[in-house]
């Protein structure tokens, strides 16, 4: 049976989802190893230590286990993460020496992680596979005023040269990389993300609604974290210049639950705005809750400036629920204009209130665009991007494989 190690120093996949530097890797990282697992491959997954109350190791499911190193303050800001890169480093050559087991593969996920597998890889003299999530490069292009240091595109390009594979959740993110980064053709390669189907699925929008107390009101949704570049600041102005504005309620789901100043910040904007009675800021909810939100929603809006996927999307139309979203990264792939949404070439507050009071108008429309956003999401699922990530992986061994036998 093949062992790999999953390194991802930040995005842990136990973390609560939603909060401060947590979001889609976190779910990402989680389901594949998940599913690898149930594939018959042995997954030693790598995280930094982010709660004194976590073993050291713990099984996430069927081959599957957690290991937490021991890299700075638990509460350390991601900022503060790359001085820390050399203890995660260390230590997880220690945990390896101490378990005396061998890895036929690392997968490492975004640039901190990246960083430390090409020194893994390196030393252990295996494959190095690299998914980066977000680029630095495209994040400085995509929204004016987005800080991004040298020493991070330094680190990504000398990733970009050194991995054996490249995994990318999009063509547009393949070419991206060519682009900006010089990768070669051959080896980068396009493996969409999936969604859990079973959990995110169609339900009575009568029933969500009650639950979250929202009566007969027209329901945007908003799920992600609090940061400039997920573009909330456009979507609460679009709001305040909607029509029918007292029937309207959009739902904030995200953030640390009043501790963000982010999400202060946008508290005080809606005051600002006079729209404190349509906008609801609930904080963080739990992965496994949120699709109530979603099947209760009469539109989910991801108005971000920049994704290189975009899973809010994909859960919000696994659940049958229609998208708003800006034709930027991922998402221009994941959402299928005029047929599953609307993408908005700008981020301009009129151009999302114009689709969107489009949509909220025309039951039969969202209704039909519904039930075909459940149809593109049902091809999607985690077992079949698992099953193409490892035969990625495949590719590699045979390929070393081949080398040794010569």
């Amino acid at each position: 049976m093949r062992r790999i190690a999953v390194v991802s120093v930040h995005g842990c996949p136990l973390a609560q989802v939603g909060e401060k530097d947590t979001g889609g890797m976190s779910v990402y990282v989680n389901q594949l190893a998940r599913h690898l697992g149930m594939l018959g491959i042995k997954v030693d997954l790598f995280t930094r230590a982010h709660n004194p109350k976590d073993p050291a190791v713990i099984k996430l499911g069927r081959n599957v286990r957690v290991v937490h190193i021991k890299a700075g303050p638990f509460k350390a800001p991601k900022d503060s993460i790359p001085q820390y890169l050399g203890v995660f480093l260390d230590g997880v050559i220690r945990f390896q020496k101490s378990e005396d087991c061998n890895y036929d593969l690392l997968h490492s996920h975004y640039w901190f992680s990246g960083s430390v597998a090409l020194e893994l890889a390196l030393a252990w003299r295996i494959p190095h596979v690299a998914t980066f999530h977000t680029l630095a490069e495209i994040k400085r292009r995509a929204r004016i005023g987005e800080q991004e240091s040298d020493h991070r595109i330094s680190v990504e390009y000398s990733i970009v040269a050194s991995a054996d594979r490249i995994i990318v959740s999009t063509e547009h993110e393949k070419q991206s990389l060519r682009r900006l980064y010089h990768a070669p053709e051959n080896k980068v390669v396009v493996v969409p993300p999936g969604v859990d189907l079973e959990n995110f699925c169609p339900g009575s929008q009568t029933h969500a609604k009650a639950k979250l107390g929202l009566n007969g009101d027209r329901t945007l949704l908003y799920v992600g974290r609090m940061e400039p570049i997920k573009g909330l600041e456009v979507l609460l102005h679009a709001v305040a210049s909607m029509d029918k504005l007292s029937s309207i309620k959009l739902l904030v789901v995200g953030g640390n639950d009043g501790q963000d100043f982010q999400q202060d910040h946008y508290k005080e904007l809606s005051r600002t705005l006079l729209i404190t009675d349509q906008v609801k800021f609930l904080g963080r909810a739990e992965h496994c809750d949120l699709p109530v939100y979603y099947q209760a929603a009469d539109i989910t809006v991801v108005p971000s400036y920049y994704e290189s996927f975009g899973l809010v999307a994909l859960e919000a139309m696994a659940c049958g629920t229609p998208v708003v979203a800006a034709r930027v990264g991922g998402l221009q792939t994941m959402v299928k204009d005029n047929h599953t949404g609307y993408l908005v070439p700008w981020h301009c507050p009129e151009a999302f209130a114009d689709r969107l009071e489009i949509l909220l108008a025309n039951e039969g429309l969202r209704k039909s665009m519904g039930k075909e956003a459940r149809v593109v999401a049902q091809d999607m699922g985690w077992n079949r991007t698992a099953k193409r990530v490892s035969f990625s992986y495949q590719n590699l061994w045979e390929k070393a494989d081949f080398v040794a036998q010569n």
